[in-house]
């Protein structure tokens, strides 16, 4: 029996997660934070790839300031071999990925490019969307995970599916940029778009090479940077003044939207990028009345609510579809639906 090709993980942390303020600051991203469980979504991202007859040590793309609770929080799950590639500052998803593409032992192999604060509630739908990218992959395809639209959401670039290329496995036609409603209505209708769940598969090498052809300057400066990089045990350091340089693009706009070769697996696979406390509440186990409780909460009489305490305790009656969270010495209280407005809370 054939093996199976062994995947390097690369968890992209380089976020800062304002649109779940006042819990997400600076210090402290949401990814870091245990938001829909026991583990942190860092964590959960981190144990989907722990197998290591399947994956390599993982990368983790991380902005210095995190180091040390990305150690720690790796050590709680128990993975230790985890290699720490530190930005010396934030270049978007295109750079961070380079840096990680050269940072792999191996040219040839296949990297699971995957944001650490985004929920897979299926991971075995995850696994074999994985499982029939792959061929592609090997084959030198770039490949991205196209999440199964539930409705026509506006705040997600979408992906339109072309001619089939294996069974789960399309060309990508085009990329789309964040529709209004009635394009994203439209484009549910048809039942050939998928949301753009910004995870990836692709060969290390293969990536380089896309990179090289449609953003070489991007390149130049992430090997430069590299070249130039410090070690320190697992972490590596590259070189701040060279990886400045890069143009801050993300994957989509400087590599995927241009190659000739870019394949998508439609899949559901109870994804969410907990990009707001609306999703948030989306998500969370609710009680009988539709509220979502985390921390020191008392409510009666209420229905629809989120509430999330952390330092102190919440009481609410006779109150619906709130959004309402404590952190230390911030309190913020929103309508349901209106969670948007957190950036402007955020930005005080």
């Amino acid at each position: 029996m054939e093996q199976p090709v062994t995947i390097t993980p690369v968890i992209l942390s380089g976020g800062g997660g304002t649109r779940l303020w006042p819990m997400s600051t600076p210090v402290s991203p949401k990814q870091f934070l245990a938001l829909t469980g026991v583990h942190t979504m860092f964590q959960l991202t981190a144990m989907r790839v722990r197998d290591r007859t399947r994956f390599t040590a993982p990368i983790v793309v991380a902005n210095v300031a995190h180091a040390q609770i990305v150690e720690e929080q790796l050590a709680a799950v128990g993975i230790n071999d985890a290699i720490l590639l530190l930005e010396p500052c934030a270049r978007n998803t295109a750079p961070a990925i380079a840096l990680a593409a050269l940072a792999c032992p191996d040219a040839e192999t296949a990297m699971l490019v995957m944001p650490s604060d985004h929920v897979i509630a299926d991971l075995a739908a995850f696994d074999a969307a994985t499982d029939a990218l792959l061929p592609l992959v090997e084959n030198g395809w770039l490949a991205t995970y196209g999440i199964s639209p539930t409705a026509p959401e506006t705040g997600y670039g979408y992906i339109q599916l072309d001619a089939a290329q294996a069974p789960g496995v399309h060309a990508v036609r085009r990329f789309v940029e964040k529709p209004d409603i009635a394009r994203a209505t439209e484009m549910i209708a048809g039942g050939d778009h998928v949301w753009n769940g910004g995870i990836f598969l692709f060969r290390a090498d293969n990536f380089l090479e896309a990179l090289s052809a449609h953003a070489p300057d991007m390149l130049a400066a992430a090997k430069s940077s590299m070249a130039l990089a410090t070690m320190q045990g697992h972490r590596i350091y590259p070189q701040l003044a060279a990886f400045e340089q890069c143009p801050s693009d993300s994957i989509d706009y400087a590599v995927m939207e241009k190659a000739d070769r870019v394949a998508v697996a439609p899949v559901s696979m109870g994804w969410s990028d907990v990009g707001s406390w609306d999703s948030l509440h989306e998500i969370r186990d609710k009680d009988g009345d539709d509220n979502a409780l985390s921390g020191a909460v008392r409510i009666d009489a209420s229905t629809g609510n989120l509430v999330h305490a952390d330092g102190i305790r919440i009481s609410l009656h006779g109150v619906n579809d709130l959004i309402v969270v404590a952190n230390g010495t911030e309190v913020m209280i929103l309508p349901r639906g209106k969670s948007q407005k957190v950036r402007d809370f955020a930005k005080d």
